[in-house]
């Protein structure tokens, strides 16, 4: 990879919020691991509600990451498909609509299985801690939403799809 053809992520207020978030969860997760780790190995004791945390927050945190990285274009792309039809622009729109049309699906079927679950788990609780499971399966839907609503934002706007992704040609 070259750092001429390297686009560097937006740094809004967006994703400074994701960023900040994410480090977070990830930083309560280091600590709890690591506390658990030493009450372990050097008193013979735990903290029983250290795993079920870490699991939490490590599902928000992936759930968080993948809605920073969709305005970011940091998602899988496969650019030298569409790639091939940059120099035609009515090809190119329509191929960037059902880009856009299929992710918007996806979405929608993900968020639909991820509000089942949330529903599913509003009547149970988790075994230490005791909050509701539902916030397993939440941040799948809000990600889902979220990012369901930029591409729909992208496909009425008319966005163009982002070639310039710095990663090798898939």
């Amino acid at each position: 990879m070259t750092s001429a053809s390297h686009t560097p992520a937006p740094t809004g207020r967006f994703q400074h919020i994701t960023n900040t978030l994410m480090a977070i969860c990830l930083g309560v997760m280091a600590v709890s691991v690591f506390v658990n780790v030493v009450l372990r190995y050097g008193f013979g004791s735990g903290v029983a509600a250290s795993e079920e945390l870490s699991r939490l927050l490590f599902v928000w945190m992936v759930f968080i990451g993948a809605t920073a990285a969709y305005p970011a274009g940091e998602h899988m792309a496969f650019t030298s498909l569409v790639g091939l039809l940059k120099d035609k622009p009515l090809p190119m729109r329509l191929m960037t609509s059902l880009i856009r049309v299929a992710v918007i699906l996806g979405c929608a079927l993900v968020g639909w299985g991820a509000w089942q679950q949330v529903v599913v788990g509003l009547d149970s609780k988790s075994v230490v801690l005791g909050y509701p499971t539902a916030l397993l399966p939440l941040p799948a839907l809000l990600c889902t939403a979220a990012i369901g609503v930029m591409a729909l934002i992208e496909l009425i706007q008319q966005t163009p799809l982002d070639l310039g992704h710095g990663a090798e040609v898939e």
